[in-house]
Parts: C-alpha cells; sequence; structure tokens
C-alpha cells in the first residue's frame, strides 16, 4: 500500500510541471497588454515601454519564467500588477466564500445523487427511475447560468424567499451564511448531482445482476442491507472516479456561478483578473486551481486501493 502511494504521489510531479509551463506561456502569448491597461488609452509608446520596464515585462519570457519559479519554490505566487498585492494574500482573503460554496455543494450534492441513483436502480424500468433519470438527463443538459437565472426569479424575485445576489460569511451568523449559499449551491450542484445519479444507477444496475447478490436476497437478508453493504460497496469504484472528474466541473461552474450570484470568491477574482490581463493573478489562480484537482485525482486514486485491493498491485 505504500510504495502504491507513493507511485501516486511521484506521478503528481509531472503532471504540476507541465501545468507551469503551458499557464505561463499561454498567458504571455495571448492577446492583450496589461502595460497598455494601466498606461491609458491615451498614453504614449514611451510610456507604455516605461510601464512594461517596471514591470518586468521587457525582459525575455525565459528570464520570467525562471524568476516565475523561483518564486514559487519560495512559496511566492507573486504580486498584482494593479493591485500590487501579494496574490497569496488576494486569495486568502477571496478564499473563504469559494470554500464555502464548493463544500456545501459537494456535501448537498454528493447526499443526494448518490441515494437517488441507488433508488433508480433499485426501481429499474418503474416510474421512479424514469423520473430520477429525467432529472438526472435534463439537470445535466442546462447550462449553470440558465439554471442560476431561474432560481434568482423564482425564489429571489418573485416569491422572495432568498436573496439575489452576494455573500454573508459564517461571522455574521449562521442563517445569513447559509442564506446566501443556497441559491449557489443549488445551481451549481444539479449538474453535478445528475452526472453522479446516473453513474451510480448504471453501477448499481451492473452489480444487481451478480450472483452473490441473488445468493444474498435468497438468503433473505433485508433490502437495505443488501442494497447499501453488498451491492452499493461493489459499485462504489466508478462512483468515486465520477465524484473526482465531478471537481473539474464545480471548479468551471464556480467562476460561473461567483459572477451570476456576486460572490467575492476565486472565482470573481479570476474574471477580473483575465479581463484586466493580470498574468501573476491569473497563473496563481489557475496553479491553485489545477493544484486541488491534482489532489483530489490523487485522494480518489488512493481510495481505489481500498475499495477493491487487487488495484495496488
Amino acid at each position: 500500500m505504500t510504495s502504491y502511494i507513493v507511485r501516486r504521489l511521484f506521478a503528481v510531479v509531472p503532471v504540476m510541471v507541465v501545468v507551469a509551463l503551458f499557464v505561463f506561456f499561454l498567458l504571455r502569448f495571448a492577446p492583450g497588454d496589461p502595460a497598455a491597461i494601466i498606461a491609458g488609452d491615451d498614453a504614449t509608446s514611451e510610456a507604455i515601454a516605461a510601464v512594461r520596464a517596471k514591470l518586468g515585462l521587457d525582459r525575455p519570457v525565459v528570464e520570467q519564467f525562471a524568476v516565475w519559479v523561483w518564486g514559487l519554490a519560495h512559496g511566492d505566487l507573486g504580486v498584482s500588477i494593479f493591485s500590487n498585492l501579494a496574490v497569496t494574500r488576494l486569495i486568502a482573503q477571496r478564499l473563504e466564500p469559494t470554500l464555502a460554496l464548493t463544500l456545501s455543494t459537494l456535501i448537498v450534492t454528493i447526499a443526494l445523487a448518490i441515494p437517488i441513483g441507488v433508488v433508480a436502480a433499485w426501481k429499474a424500468r418503474k416510474l421512479v427511475d424514469r423520473l430520477a433519470m429525467g432529472f438526472a438527463v435534463l439537470g445535466f443538459a442546462m447550462p449553470v447560468f440558465v439554471l442560476a437565472y431561474v432560481l434568482i426569479y423564482f425564489f429571489a424575485v418573485r416569491w422572495q424567499l432568498l436573496p439575489v445576489q452576494g455573500y454573508s460569511p459564517v461571522a455574521e451568523g449562521l442563517w445569513p451564511f447559509a442564506q446566501s449559499l443556497i441559491l449557489p449551491s443549488v445551481a451549481l450542484g444539479v449538474t453535478y448531482m445528475a452526472l453522479i445519479a446516473r453513474i451510480t444507477r448504471a453501477s448499481m444496475l451492473e452489480v444487481l445482476q451478480q450472483d452473490y447478490i441473488r445468493t444474498a436476497n435468497a438468503k433473505g437478508l433485508a433490502t437495505d442491507r443488501v442494497l447499501l453493504l453488498h451491492a452499493l460497496k461493489n459499485a462504489a469504484v466508478p462512483i468515486v472516479t465520477v465524484i473526482g472528474i465531478g471537481i473539474a466541473l464545480l471548479i468551471s461552474g464556480v467562476v460561473i456561478t461567483e459572477t451570476v450570484f456576486n460572490i467575492p470568491g476565486l472565482g470573481r477574482l479570476t474574471v477580473d483578473a483575465v479581463l484586466k490581463r493580470d498574468y501573476p493573478i491569473v497563473q496563481g489562480l489557475i496553479l491553485v486551481f489545477a493544484a486541488v484537482k491534482v489532489v483530489i485525482n490523487l485522494l480518489i486514486d488512493i481510495s481505489y486501493a481500498f475499495l477493491d485491493p487487487r488495484i495496488r498491485y
């Protein structure tokens, strides 16, 4: 088990190196010049050149990359071009809303999607199954921003049950904090929930056809015991896989959701930095998102070894 985990840890290093290379050079070759944005629309070429020199953008790209990597090795993600604040500080300031939104979405989605998939498989080709899979297809097909505006119209504007936009920190009270997360979490989680429910159903259907499940039923074991202890446990690997894959959906969905609901998190910070061509912030955020994704995949890989010991070898 230890050697398996060590192998997976070593596999993470080249992935992060490729991500760092891709992010840095892709941004440098993208259209747009932050120096021109800072200097203003009426700035002369000399003024723009002076700003570029001040920011170090006039250096060779390879030299800029070397300076950036040296900073990364010391835990420094750089300094924002526009606010002149450390990127780590900006990320720390925006971390709570994004973390709260992501965790609430994960918890609610997984808690609802797996039971829906299990029940749909248990009642396969019956009304419950058709309703569950109809919801899954509709949820997976509907874009996050469309569902977000529908939820805002009904629950916030028309019925005035929940706030339209904004975020209330947990320090301001538990109920205002929960209220500010309900609509964003639902909008972000429906697609993810649909994906997990469909995979759970498909995996459970396959397992429920196995001989040991028929034997368990013939022995008179309770239905919930057969479904949860025997079937779901053996169907867990595909389900865990899709939960890990769905993290990528959450990361991309956070950007859209925070923009629609005006939540001051990392998603909004990403959009603002891209529009301003603030290279250090964009680079730092993409690295953070990539690192989270890699760590989640690593944990998923390690969980395989516990769910199915044959994978260790």
